[in-house]
């Protein structure tokens, strides 16, 4: 099974057009509330966009992924752009991070719910946890179809209510659905 999540992965990347991707969007709008220094993660970390966004602001970064191909990308970006960025090729499933070890963790696109607690005790007290993926109730194609992978309505909220949420946005299908941010839910929540 492992290896066919890592196959899968890899091809995945290897297809992706030469244009390094932006970071996530809850992260590009929001870099002015990340701390000057500590460590971040950047989870299931793709090809590293936001690994770079989080390096360029200062920070001592690692980024996780299952793909090798997707972290060489990263890595040759990295290359690229003079940045230091500890990869690591890990199934975050089998080896989630340990507690209290980040002050910062990005996730975007990615969820397993089995995984929240053990992402939630990773931050440091006051660490900070920005976390954007794909919702239920979203009005286009893109993304996951499998629910198993969409958000409910406000359970990335839920996920952290527990902490003092910074910023919080979740659209759907209220109003014109033709404009805003309309398939994912974000969240920036600092743990206390």
């Amino acid at each position: 099974m492992n290896n066919k999540i890592k196959e899968k992965w890899d091809k995945n990347y290897d297809s992706c057009a030469s244009d390094y991707p932006s970071p996530a969007e809850v992260l590009h709008q929001n870099q002015h509330l990340l701390p000057t220094q500590g460590s971040a993660l950047d989870l299931a970390c793709g090809r590293g966009a936001n690994a770079i966004c989080l390096s360029e602001n200062g920070l001592s970064v690692s980024a996780w992924d299952i793909s090798a191909s997707a972290l060489e990308h990263l890595s040759n970006e990295a290359l690229k752009k003079g940045l230091e960025i500890k990869l690591e090729s890990r199934n975050i499933s089998e080896n989630p991070p340990k507690k209290y070890s980040f002050d910062v963790i990005i996730v975007s696109n990615f969820l397993e719910r089995e995984l929240i607690d053990d992402i939630r005790n990773a931050i440091k007290p006051n660490g900070l946890i920005f976390y954007q993926t794909f919702i239920v109730d979203k009005t286009s194609t893109v993304g996951p179809t499998n629910p198993d992978y969409l958000l409910a309505k406000n359970e990335l909220l839920n996920f952290f209510n527990d902490w003092n949420v910074l910023y919080y946005r979740e659209e759907g299908t209220v109003g014109k659905i033709e404009k805003g941010f309309r398939n994912q839910a974000m969240i920036i929540a600092q743990n206390l």
